[in-house]
């Protein structure tokens, strides 16, 4: 049985459903990044409030704190972290790039070192799938191999290969017993690689195919250009996800260019600096404009902020350092990104999806039923 099933085209935009052994989600998804085994903020009933149905964590993280051995006392990584729905954890591949400065990289494995406590960490291919397997995922991540934004052409190409290079070898290794593995496209900033890599990683056979590697500082117009080169290459009967990206109309062209899933710290790390996300755009709560505000954050929405709580009052949890503020613009953001991707995917099943996207975000505005 193939672990996606599509259910309807609107031009390349696509709208599918992803089986796991901890149940089904549907594209367009947006996963809400829980690094730490946890959503910021949030508990897990409030996660499934927002109608996430799927979420990411961090294996390299969890890795190194707690620690896979005590993850595995308690039950595995959903009831460690009392989620019932599916996980799909990353392999640890984008720290090539974020914490590039402590990290060291050759064809046999990555050598992380920890921003805890300093101690280094060997990772070869085997070792991610192995630890994620532990961990108890549903959606396992190849070990891969990003480039900065501005790479010279040489770093670009060598980081390709070794990433084919360790797919293959997770591919070998993959435990199976209806876990998802999934391979990561890279080629870095050239279309030319980008397919390349595309059909390299496809004929593996993977459940699933990732763009990685972009949404790292390059132009927008750069990001799309790869995204379409490696979506050409990708079998159509796989989940495409693209790594990295939380931002609405990125999204939604992304979306029109054939890509199914999407995680990013966006929406959690904005709400903490007192950013919401609406329809309209982004408003920064913090602003004296606020102070006296006494609509919801966004008057279509109805998550647990909007139905009870003004601008007005979340402006002064802010001003008074109280953490109710983080976790009700949290709540928000996470419902309206959820939102998006439903209003999206009922878009493409009506066939009035648009690349240009503004009738999309109409349609997002009622609130979730």
């Amino acid at each position: 049985m193939t672990a996606f099933r599509l259910e309807a085209r609107c031009g390349s935009a696509r709208a599918g459903v992803v089986t796991t052994p901890h149940g089904d989600f549907r594209t367009p998804a947006f996963m809400p990044v829980g690094t730490q085994a946890a959503v910021k903020t949030l508990h897990p009933a409030e996660v499934r409030a927002c109608g996430v149905e799927v979420v990411l964590c961090n294996a390299y993280h969890l890795a190194l704190r707690p620690g896979v051995a005590v993850v595995e006392r308690g039950g595995g990584l959903h009831r460690f972290m009392g989620w019932d729905g599916p996980i799909l954890t990353d392999s640890g591949g984008y720290q090539l790039v974020s914490l590039g400065a402590v990290t060291q990289v050759d064809d046999e494995a990555a050598i992380f070192v920890s921003p805890y406590d300093g101690s280094r960490m060997r990772v070869t291919p085997e070792d991610a799938v192995g630890i994620q397997a532990r961990l108890g995922a549903d959606v396992l991540m190849c070990l891969d191999h990003p480039v900065a934004w501005g790479a010279g052409s040489d770093a670009v190409t060598d980081a390709a290969e070794r990433t084919h290079s360790w797919a293959e070898r997770c591919r070998a290794v993959h435990p199976g017993g209806g876990r998802l593995l999934f391979g990561i496209v890279q080629g870095g900033f050239d279309a030319t690689l980008r397919r390349e890599s595309a059909r390299a990683i496809g004929a593996l056979g993977f459940d699933g195919v990732a763009i990685g590697g972009l949404s790292l500082g390059e132009p927008v117009e750069v990001m799309l250009e790869m995204t379409a080169a490696s979506v050409s290459e990708i079998p159509g009967d796989v989940p495409r996800y693209f790594m990295g990206l939380g931002t609405d109309a990125e999204m939604l062209a992304a979306i029109a260019l054939g890509v199914d899933m999407f995680d990013c710290v966006v929406p959690t790390r904005l709400a903490r600096n007192g950013t919401a996300l609406t329809t309209q755009g982004s408003l920064n709560l913090r602003n004296a404009t606020y102070r006296e505000d006494v609509r919801p954050i966004d008057e279509h929405c109805g998550c647990a902020a909007c139905e009870r709580f003004s601008r007005a009052y979340l402006r002064h949890l802010f001003a008074a350092g109280e953490i109710l503020a983080h976790r009700l613009v949290t709540i928000h953001n996470v419902t309206h990104l959820s939102r998006l991707m439903a209003a999206a995917r009922t878009a493409i099943v009506t066939g009035s999806f648009q690349k240009e996207n503004a009738s999309v975000r109409g349609q997002a505005a009622p609130a979730p039923g």
